[in-house]
């Protein structure tokens, strides 16, 4: 009898089940990949300890518990919805720019370290304001959405006249995205941590309040001191000289081509020196 068929069969019913999973892998990836450093990251864990306890309800047989998550999961899929509406809407956006597949490409290394070194060391000599946000791993569109557009290579000349007062862009946060100045004037949210010092202004409250919701690094600079500041993940560091700015901004942003850029130099040096 001849089984060929048959083995075809099953390979290609291995293959379509290897596929599948492939794809909702893929897609989970991406979702996970989406919402990481942003708010929609804690919901989701919270979640999925609900997910979790309706299980464990289940297996150990606690009908009140079980009544009452089988409400809730009825209704499952709207709260999702309700819940994640902007990073659902800022997710097909971002499919609708750019191909799925397309990597992020940040094109954030020594160049951008020095330029907002520069433009920081040069705004708190002259006492200018400023707060610059910096994109990591969560996109900060819908943030830059409602500033001004700008869209402009990063650059210290642009930052600096960015936030050169009278003119109309200098309240508000710089947003950086993939290298590139891409608004001004944005209001960020403010920080409700009862602990922070009372003193701090407005530019350090909100750049507080903006790494705490999403995944970014945020420059101060302070228009009565003149002191540098840098904020991540809720927590803020003052008083920085250009040094030490440059020194944490490389190990966020462009340690690798630092090193790269040191050694050529080095490099160059040793060369010129030979002949």
């Amino acid at each position: 009898m001849d089984l060929g068929f048959l083995a075809d069969t099953t390979l290609l019913k291995v293959a379509a089940s290897v596929a599948d999973i492939a794809v909702v892998s893929y897609l989970i990836f991406r979702v996970l990949l989406l919402i990481r450093g942003t708010r929609a990251q804690q919901i989701l864990v919270g979640l999925t300890l609900l997910l979790a306890a309706f299980f464990a309800s289940k297996f150990l047989q606690l009908r009140t518990l079980s009544w009452m998550f089988d409400n809730f999961i009825g209704s499952f899929l709207l709260l999702v919805i309700v819940v994640f509406q902007h990073d659902i809407r800022r997710g097909l956006s971002r499919v609708g720019r750019r191909p799925l597949l397309g990597a992020a490409a940040y094109g954030q290394g020594a160049y951008l370290v020095d330029e907002i070194t520069r433009a920081a060391e040069a705004m708190a000599r002259d006492r200018i304001g400023a707060i610059i946000l910096i994109e990591r791993e969560a996109d900060l569109s819908e943030l830059a959405e409602t500033g001004i557009r700008v869209d402009g290579r990063i650059s210290t000349g642009l930052i600096v006249q960015a936030f050169m007062p009278p003119g109309p862009l200098h309240d508000g946060a710089l947003i950086v995205q993939q290298g590139r100045v891409s608004a001004a004037a944005v209001f960020l949210p403010l920080t409700q941590n009862p602990r922070l010092d009372p003193s701090l202004g407005t530019r350090h409250r909100a750049a507080v309040g903006a790494t705490e919701e999403v995944d970014a690094i945020a420059i101060v600079v302070s228009e009565e001191r003149g002191q540098i500041s840098i904020a991540e993940g809720g927590a803020l560091t003052r008083d920085l000289d250009p040094a030490m700015l440059r020194k944490v901004l490389a190990r966020y942003f462009g340690p690798r081509n630092l090193r790269k850029d040191k050694d050529r130099r080095r490099d160059a040096t040793t060369r010129r020196e030979s002949t």
